[in-house]
């Protein structure tokens, strides 16, 4: 059973949420797991569409227990980490999906790619150049939900 990390910011927009809880219908439909952070914003927003479509649902909690957990994981791990617990996120994901974009958020892309995790996608938020203004290799956009799901699948049968 593939394993889908969706990260993104804490506070979000409502077009970010609406975007995340897509996502994670999608990938509850298409029966993949879906790992996030398990707080609000985007993590709620992911969590509560897999929830919603039937899926199992599984936060990384950066707390020492599960106080602010969002009510639509199926299971909460509390690592006590801090923002550590963003390589456990991504380390235990088979692909990774980012919607919007905040420090922590950016630091669970640089983690995916470094740890060799295919495909990171990038749905709106971080758009990441080298020096020369060229997209660094490994994060790949998407443009809406449905491709960002897609994306994440693509060789994962």
């Amino acid at each position: 059973m593939i394993q889908v990390a969706v990260c993104g910011p804490a506070q979000c927009s409502a077009a970010e949420a609406a975007a995340a809880r897509e996502v994670g219908a999608r990938l509850a439909h298409s029966g993949a797991v879906v790992l996030c952070g398990g707080y609000g914003g985007v993590m709620a927003a992911a969590a509560q569409g897999a929830a919603e479509a039937g899926g199992l649902v599984i936060g990384i909690l950066s707390g020492a227990d599960r106080s602010g957990a969002s009510p639509h994981l199926t299971v909460a791990v509390a690592t006590g980490m801090g923002q550590a617990r963003n390589s456990v996120l991504v380390g235990s994901a088979d692909a990774v999906i980012v919607v919007g974009g905040s420090w922590g958020t950016l630091s669970e892309v640089a983690m995916a790619v470094r740890q060799g995790v295919k495909p990171v996608v990038v749905l709106g938020g971080w758009q990441i150049a080298d020096a020369h203004g060229d997209a660094v290799p490994g994060p790949v956009v998407a443009n809406d939900p449905a491709a960002a799901v897609a994306l994440a699948l693509e060789g994962h049968d």
